[in-house]
């Protein structure tokens, strides 16, 4: 068999808006106040919001479930530490004796599941649907979370094994979701609606990690997990009776907006379901710019998630009360401009008719190579824990204006194949998530300010890289293998 297609470097110069294309400019706009595909956005941002507090919320837990954690509040630091008066401290929880080899097991065992399920989760969300995958994934990531204090009770091998499975249903999220968005979002408000929907990541990180702490202080650890366990609950309900996983399918939809989103996709969707060019896929060029870029920027973002709050306690002095807002500040900002930069990149896109690649590689420049200055610049703060906080702060809030860059690139190469393009760009981008935080660690055993250099300069680096690549070899139209094959026996 014999597939025939376009080359893949053809030039983008001929592109428009495919709005702005003769057989579709009679098509009307549907509004976006009350209708479905707006709805879909922000009930998919509840679900990343609980995808993430289930994802987070660990790491802030486990403080509470070892023995003599009140530790934590009294190690030495570099800089003085920052004495706030805190109540008393809640213990009615059991604690374990878990020695640092075993806690790290517990914490990077999501990723291993977690890195399983991505590119399969792709290829069933195209080939069955997204609305019950996406669903049942996160259900299940919520019925273990609930399982949590019972596994940590019967050991911690069992409570390694809970955190795999809860990873390995919420590696179908992402893919489940992009291949949702090629059905639902038309070209000129992708930027906006996949910004919406994806930024609830963000959100989820923002609540999770001070009202965890909260929560254990006041209450114990194990109400973190029933507490967002039952939100995560309350957002199956409600996916499973308002999605639909097209809008000919959707109940509710009016007439108008379905015709406005199905007529604008109608020349970027690929004619068959069945067929994949997985050939055409891996050997794809802008592809392979999305995944470097993807990787680089996890590589960062991983990092930060997981050691900031150790940087906040062991260098800055906060203590684990004290920086659990101070934490999440980088993320209201990533929340923020990750909003705002959807607004902002499909504006450019629509009304001053920029070409989607331009604005693709601008925002993921300035979303990847403004947080590796700012990054190295907070090295160089000392023990000037303002100025330290901000530049990280800006640092990650920067890093929201990529989620209109190469984060959503895969729709614009690649609609029909979306999930699955997402699948493997975050599969190589889980990597960081396993290896990052660990080479940081054995970086900083004394925790010096150069050691901690030594991590922001090496993060900014493979930043830099990856925003680079990407501007090289990325790409901003439906390539010819995604629209249509033609097989000769």
């Amino acid at each position: 068999m014999m597939e025939l297609s376009a080359s893949d470097s053809e030039s983008e110069d001929h592109a428009q808006p495919l709005l702005r294309r003769k057989d579709t400019e009679d098509i009307q706009k549907a509004p976006a106040c009350g209708s479905s595909r707006y709805g879909l956005a922000f009930l998919s941002c509840y679900g990343f919001f609980v995808a993430y507090a289930l994802r987070v919320n660990l790491s802030v837990a486990m403080v509470d479930m070892l023995k003599n954690s009140s530790k934590a509040n009294t190690s030495s630091s570099i800089c003085p530490p920052h004495n706030i008066p805190v109540p008393k401290h809640n213990h009615t929880a059991m604690v374990y004796d878990w020695n640092s080899e075993t806690q790290g097991w517990i914490l990077g065992s999501f990723f291993y599941g977690y890195i399983i399920t991505q590119i399969p989760g792709g290829y069933l969300a195209r080939k069955y649907g997204a609305k019950w995958l996406l669903g049942l994934g996160i259900l299940c990531t919520v019925i273990f979370t609930l399982l949590t204090p019972l596994a940590a009770d019967l050991g911690a091998g069992y409570l390694i094994a809970v955190r795999v499975l809860e990873g390995i249903g919420e590696g179908v999220t992402y893919p489940a979701m992009h291949a949702m968005w090629a059905s639902w979002a038309p070209p000129l408000e992708r930027s906006r609606l996949l910004t919406i929907s994806y930024t609830g990541a963000q959100l989820g990180t923002v609540v999770a990690l001070p009202l965890s702490g909260q929560i254990c202080f006041y209450l114990d650890w194990t109400y973190v997990f029933y507490i967002f366990g039952a939100v995560g609950l309350l957002w199956f309900f409600l996916w499973i009776c308002f999605v639909s996983n097209s809008p000919s399918s959707h109940k509710r939809i009016t007439e108008a907006e379905k015709t406005y989103i199905m007529s604008s996709l109608k020349n970027e969707l690929s004619p068959t379901q069945d067929y994949i060019p997985w050939t055409s896929i891996f050997k794809s060029m802008p592809l392979w710019a999305i995944v470097v870029a993807h990787f680089s920027y996890n590589w960062t973002f991983y990092t930060l998630l997981t050691l900031l709050p150790t940087y906040m306690n062991d260098v800055l002095g906060f203590s684990i009360q004290q920086n659990g807002m101070l934490s999440a500040l980088p993320y209201l900002g990533c929340w923020l401009l990750a909003l705002l930069g959807g607004q902002l990149a499909d504006l450019l896109r629509e009304r001053f008719l920029f070409r989607t690649v331009i604005v693709r590689k601008a925002f993921t420049v300035v979303g990847m190579a403004g947080p590796a200055v700012f990054l190295v610049a907070a090295g160089y703060t000392g023990c000037n824990y303002i100025l330290a906080v901000a530049f990280l702060t800006i640092s990650s809030s920067l890093g929201g204006i990529s989620a209109s860059g190469f984060n959503i690139n895969h729709l614009d190469i690649a609609p029909s194949y979306a999930g699955i393009l997402l699948g493997i760009t975050n599969s190589f981008a889980t990597i960081p998530g396993m290896v990052g935080p660990v080479i940081a660690r054995s970086l900083t055993k004394s925790n010096t300010i150069p050691e901690w250099q030594i991590v922001f300069y090496i993060s900014a680096a493979i930043n830099i890289f990856g925003a680079v690549f990407f501007t090289i070899f990325g790409k901003g139209t439906v390539q010819p293998w995604a629209v249509q094959t033609i097989h000769i026996q």
